[in-house]
């Protein structure tokens, strides 16, 4: 009866996660709000009016009442389900995630490889959309989005390497995000340690490469490939695709902010909330909406130079002062 009632309460959290807090509405809210206020602050920063910050919303509602057109030859059961595949992926990470102060996110499953694996969700999506739809500016974008996600992941993968192997210490590398944030309350945030501080900035630049915003918005490059794997999609397929990148937002700031700067306000919880984000909003206003304000578009061959070059060394240097035990 115990381990009924126990499966029960995990059951009922895991769907509260899933479809309120910290997934769910929150996440898309937040993330359809984020998007807003970036496409409104880039405007103002290139003396534009810009649209209004409600408008991701009003494109999403728009889109969710047209009709989804199918390419003839299209790989149909491909093409349909690709934006499901990124929107469900993107779900399940933003549920795991701990709100600081807040949130633990769902229990036992909070892990940075569990990460690792589902951030790359959006960009299989890409992927298997762009190959389905017989278009060869899809095509082509499916090139270029694999290209730009294996580089872009290495500097992720030893970012997470090394903040979990300081967290660990000697004995074992510690993979959980709980852990790492109560470790961080005892021993300092990773932002003020010197050793950890080259593994933040690669995180700053791998966080407009996984959104896709310029520099890094090459399988997608509107001047070039027409929007890419994109082209073909319409109706509430694309809005899938809009969903799926508002959610992704919050989801790799709020990773960001977890793993790098958890702190909290005291224990009032709509403090904490409107605390985390703040961060999160700082985050994507660095990271994000200054960068895309200033710079044009990379060819594949330079981002994927750039991600072997700089965010990699960058958390190299973190991961080898960590073994070094510094």
């Amino acid at each position: 009866m115990q381990d009924n009632y126990s499966y029960l309460a995990f059951l009922g959290v895991a769907v509260f996660n899933l479809l309120i807090f910290p997934g769910g509405l929150f996440a898309l809210g937040l993330g359809v709000l984020f998007k807003g206020l970036d496409r409104k602050i880039e405007a103002r920063l290139q003396r534009r009016v810009g649209p209004p910050v409600i408008q991701p919303l009003i494109d999403i509602v728009k889109l969710s009442g047209k009709e989804a057109m199918i390419p003839e030859t299209a790989q149909r059961p491909l093409f349909q389900s690709a934006p499901l595949l990124g929107f469900v992926g993107m779900a399940v990470c933003a549920s795991l995630l701990p709100i600081p102060g807040v949130s633990q996110g769902l229990p036992y499953m909070g892990d940075m490889l569990v990460y690792f694996y589902l951030l790359q969700l959006p960009a299989v999506a890409l992927m298997i959309a762009g190959s389905s739809s017989s278009s060869p500016f899809g095509t082509l974008g499916f090139s270029r989005e694999m290209t730009l996600m294996f580089a872009y992941e290495i500097p992720l993968l030893m970012i997470i390497l090394a903040i979990a192997m300081k967290v660990g210490g000697d004995n074992f590398a510690e993979f959980s995000l709980m852990n790492i944030i109560n470790y961080q309350e005892q021993n300092g945030q990773f932002i003020t340690n010197w050793v950890m501080l080259p593994a933040f900035f690669a995180y700053l630049f791998f966080l407009p490469g996984t959104t896709g915003v310029p520099p890094f918005d090459i399988p997608e490059a509107e001047t070039e490939i027409v929007e890419g794997p994109l082209l073909e999609y319409s109706g509430i397929s694309l809005a899938f695709f809009q969903l799926t990148g508002a959610i992704k937002s919050i989801v790799v700031l709020g990773f960001g902010v977890v793993v790098f700067f958890p702190m909290t306000l005291g224990d009032n919880i709509l403090v904490n909330i409107l605390w985390f984000a703040l961060k999160c909003f700082i985050l994507m206003l660095v990271s994000c909406t200054f960068v895309k304000s200033a710079t044009g578009r990379f060819r594949i061959e330079q981002a994927f130079g750039f991600y072997l070059k700089i965010p990699a060394l960058l958390a190299a240097i973190s991961l080898i002062l960590v073994w070094l035990d510094f």
